[in-house]
């Protein structure tokens, strides 16, 4: 048996300018992580990543402890099936067909714009982004111009860790470096749940997580989900 660490990649940078780049908070979770898998000597046979910023910043930072230790850690393979589902398109296209037509997203949209705390302003954004989410992976997102529908983002991701699962060799350790919503997916593929469960679970995965999974070819089983123990308190971030 094969298994398979899916890890989401440190705290972006959310509300800011450029969204596709670790935090401070982002860097210092990646360093603790790093530290971590290195001190175990966990030594994976393949490593993977999408080619976002976030994603290929928090693999490269935990090479660097590996090297630090002398531990080998392969070469970095990106694939752009790893990357997250496009989430500044839904929110500005279909987030503005809902805004014009759905009265709760409507007054949550003139919530966030008026908030004057930082933590209210995120809570707004949270449930009009939760809603907009489960819009389009309902299906309900076609024929407004969205680039790719959920179905056909998801089956993207399923094809990708699919391949990744076959082209391993037997007895291997993969390390993937993702986000939320693959993980998500991963997951709810695994347990065979409905299609809505996949952007469910993507709330509740924390940054810088390990999900793991045993496998033999396509076939593969859940083991631990969401695994943060090598993170402290205050380095705990869902985004």
């Amino acid at each position: 048996m094969s298994h398979l660490f899916l890890i989401r990649h440190g705290q972006a940078s959310f509300l800011s300018d450029n969204y596709d780049q670790l935090s401070e908070k982002g860097r210092q979770q990646a360093k603790v992580l790093g530290e971590q898998l290195a001190s175990k000597k966990i030594i994976f046979d393949t490593v993977y990543s999408g080619d976002l910023v976030r994603q290929v910043d928090t693999a490269e930072i935990v090479a660097n402890f590996y090297a630090k230790k002398k531990i080998p850690f392969p070469e970095l393979q990106t694939n752009l099936g790893l990357n997250e589902y496009p989430a500044e398109e839904i929110m500005t296209t279909l987030g503005k067909h809902l805004i014009d037509s759905d009265k709760d997203a409507a007054e949550l949209f003139e919530n966030c714009n008026n908030a004057t705390e930082e933590s209210d302003r995120h809570r707004y954004f949270q449930k009009l982004f939760e809603i907009i989410l489960e819009y389009w992976v309902q299906g309900h997102g076609e024929g407004i111009g969205l680039s790719i529908s959920w179905m056909d983002w998801s089956n993207k991701v399923r094809d990708t860790l699919r391949r990744i699962m076959m082209e391993a060799g037997k007895s291997e350790l993969i390390g993937v470096f993702t986000s939320g919503g693959p993980i998500g997916v991963s997951v709810q593929t695994a347990l065979d749940s409905p299609q809505i469960k996949a952007a469910e679970l993507n709330w509740r995965i924390y940054n810088s997580s390990i999900t793991k999974y045993t496998f033999s070819g396509s076939r593969f089983s859940l083991d631990q989900f969401n695994d943060v123990s090598h993170l402290p308190d205050e380095l705990l971030t869902y985004r």
